[in-house]
């Protein structure tokens, strides 16, 4: 029997080049998470007294066993987690039911309302964030949960992009549906829902990653210890007399675990997620 023959590639030195030039890109992106994760293995003194060593001279969780002491940190955890998971299962539903309106029915100055949307996408998040609080402080949320969770209710982004993938989905497959009988709501449910399910894979992560490491949202919105959420525990070891680095850098580590578990289960998608927003 003859052997397969394996064709090595050749890399030519432009392939050399930008393999080079991404793993500098990468270095840089990975070091300042690196160099989070060391430090909190160290003290304060330690950092203040050799600010220019990289690795722990002694290893210690004296960081770590402060967070957990001193502060409510499963609290602030499960603050987030209702936080997040509720804003992402409402922007689902917002942004899918919405864009399959846009998408799908037809009625008076439709365009004209859907340019009006995408216009909003062009105001910082940052101008919008005291009309917000008034709204929120009118309502009597403030300093509750639901001061985050009611303006993040809807995503104009998430219209946008569920609106470009249900203008795919072709207008013969739902008058099918519609013919044989399918509502609206089960056209919706049963029709429109399965064939976008990359764009909310996609639009669940991006809404996800946002809202759980939203740091100035919460920073307004909330003022109680026992309200606060993980982003707001970076603050929390810091006064104007005092800064315990140690322990700022193993909540910063804490923080940023559950994003890095999240994206190592959802890569895939993640990635695809990127591409094909990038494609719509």
């Amino acid at each position: 029997m003859m052997k397969q023959m394996r064709i090595k590639p050749r890399f030519s030195p432009a392939h050399w080049l930008a393999a080079m030039l991404l793993a500098v890109v990468a270095a840089l992106v990975v070091t300042p998470y690196l160099l989070m994760l060391l430090s909190s293995f160290r003290t304060t003194a330690e950092m203040m007294r050799n600010p220019g060593v990289v690795l722990p001279i002694e290893w210690t969780l004296s960081g770590y066993i402060k967070v957990f002491q001193r502060a409510p940190i499963l609290r602030w955890f499960l603050n987030s987690l209702t936080i997040t998971g509720s804003v992402t299962l409402a922007v689902l539903f917002t942004s899918t039911i919405t864009g399959f309106v846009f998408a799908k029915y037809r009625f008076p100055f439709k365009e004209a309302l859907f340019m009006l949307l995408l216009a909003t996408m062009m105001i910082p998040s940052q101008v919008t964030l005291i009309p917000s609080f008034l709204i929120v402080n009118a309502l009597g949320l403030y300093n509750r949960l639901w001061a985050l969770i009611v303006p993040g209710l809807v995503s104009v982004f998430g219209i946008f992009l569920a609106r470009q993938f249900i203008s795919e989905v072709p207008d013969s497959l739902c008058e099918a549906a519609l013919i044989d009988g399918c509502s609206s709501p089960g056209l919706y449910f049963r029709v429109i829902l399965p064939q976008i399910r990359p764009a909310i894979s996609a639009l669940a992560i991006f809404t996800f990653l946002g809202t759980w490491n939203d740091y100035l949202g919460p920073l307004i919105m909330l003022s109680e210890v026992e309200r606060m959420t993980l982003p707001l525990a970076l603050t929390f070891f810091n006064t104007n007399h005092h800064m315990d680095l140690g322990a700022t850098m193993s909540a910063a580590t804490l923080v940023m675990l559950p994003v890095i578990v999240v994206f190592l289960l959802f890569q895939k998608q993640f990635i695809k997620g990127v591409s094909i927003t990038g494609m719509k």
